[in-house]
């Protein structure tokens, strides 16, 4: 199975944001994953604009799936938000976007990704965002009591 296969049926285990809003996944290596986002009725602002909160919203769950992959283990660690930025630079009416999540820094407690989001047809830039993950040990699940 390719890394894309993994993530894809990683991330359609339950419904999410990302369902909502119709991202996709599109590329995962071990440079960058790539993903786009539909700009429609879905991810608008009332002017009909790509709404921002949709653009930080693609770049979170760009950022969090790939800081996931970088894990060396997934069942005793996770990757959790602990700020975002984005600069919207460029308003976009319709059609996909695309955003690339590239690190900056891996970590042993933290990783910082970039997430650069264009216009799929344009190649604009639309919007840049930093996501710094915490690298957080997960609690064992308790066992029933025998």
């Amino acid at each position: 199975m390719t890394p894309l296969e993994q993530v894809k049926r990683w991330t359609a285990s339950r419904p999410t944001l990302a369902d909502a809003l119709g991202m996709e996944i599109t590329a995962v290596n071990d440079e960058y994953i790539e993903g786009r986002m539909p700009v429609d009725g879905r991810t608008h602002q009332p002017m009909g604009l790509l709404h921002g909160g949709a653009s930080v919203a693609f770049a979170e769950t760009l950022g969090s799936i790939a800081a996931s992959l970088r894990l060396p283990d997934r069942t005793r660690q996770a990757a959790v938000g602990l700020e975002i930025n984005a600069n919207h630079l460029k308003g976009v009416r319709d059609g996909w976007v695309t955003g690339r999540a590239t690190p900056v820094h891996i970590g042993r407690s933290t990783q910082v990704w970039e997430i650069r989001i264009t216009h799929e047809e344009s190649g604009a830039l639309v919007c840049i965002s930093r996501i710094t993950m915490a690298v957080v040990d997960i609690a064992p699940k308790p066992q029933p009591a025998p």
